[in-house]
């Protein structure tokens, strides 16, 4: 287990440790939430690395990382417990059979912890010999109004009230992030128990840097095009930017195919590594594409790449 980081730069070492390139204000929010104890609540478009800070911070600090992936009709027997009904009736028939008559006792028998069964946000609150987890709540905004406002008890006081057992605490609070790609908006309660950051795409140096770790086998002059050509893609008006995520994928890609430098034909057979929705893919098709190829290779030893 490693040492909680106690600055700034011992945090921005921490994520560079575990290959994860931040700038100084992710860095800076990520520190306050550790120290502060608070949850910290990333926003921004998918893609863009808010999932890999939480696997990346328990990699690098050595705790588990206990993830809680949100989806529609969530609710808490699949997020926080819910009780194994069938070993209960067991337990039930078989002290009757015993001729166990004390129906106070039999009851307190099977709502006894043995017969829980956790799940993520429970096993959360669980002490450990590795330190407090990390509790990663992912794509929080699938999920609807009910379940952020049970959120609300674990995010303030980190406890959970089962009514059977009574009140359960962190000893010591996890490591919260929640991460949001802001397909709606999620309650101003909530934020306000959180320290707060939106992870936007990497401006064209920082994307560089990212490639250089994440994607090491693309030759120098195909990541800077790649970079410069994705960052030219962002300012068009499609359905969905490519993501720092896809950036990496076709770098990988390409890298695989033994290309050096970007042409209009590899482009084109490879842009479904790049953008995922056909009307993106058929709008680059053509001239278009031949002209965001020559801008990416213009670019190239530009102040914004390289």
């Amino acid at each position: 287990m490693t040492t909680l980081p106690a600055s700034i730069d011992e945090t921005l070492a921490l994520l560079t440790k575990g290959d994860y390139v931040a700038d100084r204000a992710l860095a800076t929010v990520v520190f306050l939430s550790i120290r502060m104890g608070r949850p910290l609540f990333l926003e921004g478009e998918a893609g863009v690395g808010k999932t890999e800070i939480a696997k990346v911070l328990a990699k690098t600090l050595g705790r588990k990382l206990i993830r809680l992936q949100c989806y529609e009709g969530l609710d808490v027997s699949s997020a926080v417990y819910e009780w194994d009904y069938a070993r209960q009736m067991m337990a039930i028939r078989l002290a009757e059979a015993a001729g166990e008559a004390d129906r106070a006792r039999i009851e307190h028998d099977v709502f006894s912890e043995r017969y829980l069964i956790k799940r993520p946000l429970l096993q959360a609150l669980e002490a450990s010999t590795e330190g407090a987890p990390v509790l990663l709540v992912d794509e929080l905004d699938r999920t609807d109004e009910a379940f952020e406002a049970f959120l609300l008890e674990i995010l303030s006081d980190f406890q959970v009230t089962i009514p059977e057992l009574g009140t359960i605490r962190a000893t010591t609070p996890p490591i919260v992030i929640i991460t949001s790609n802001r397909t709606r908006e999620v309650h101003d309660a909530l934020k306000r128990r959180c320290l707060y950051h939106w992870v936007d795409y990497p401006d064209a140096q920082r994307e560089l840097d990212i490639l250089r770790v994440k994607a090491p086998g693309a030759p120098q002059r195909l990541t800077e095009e790649i970079v410069a050509f994705v960052q030219s893609l962002r300012r068009r008006d499609l359905f969905k930017q490519p993501g720092v995520a896809e950036t990496i994928d076709w770098a990988g890609a390409l890298a695989e195919l033994d290309v050096v430098s970007l042409d209009a034909s590899m482009v084109s057979d490879t842009l479904g590594v790049l953008l995922k929705y056909q009307d993106d893919i058929q709008k680059l098709q053509g001239g278009d594409l031949q002209k965001l190829i020559d801008e990416a290779k213009a670019g190239i030893g530009s102040p914004s790449v390289g």
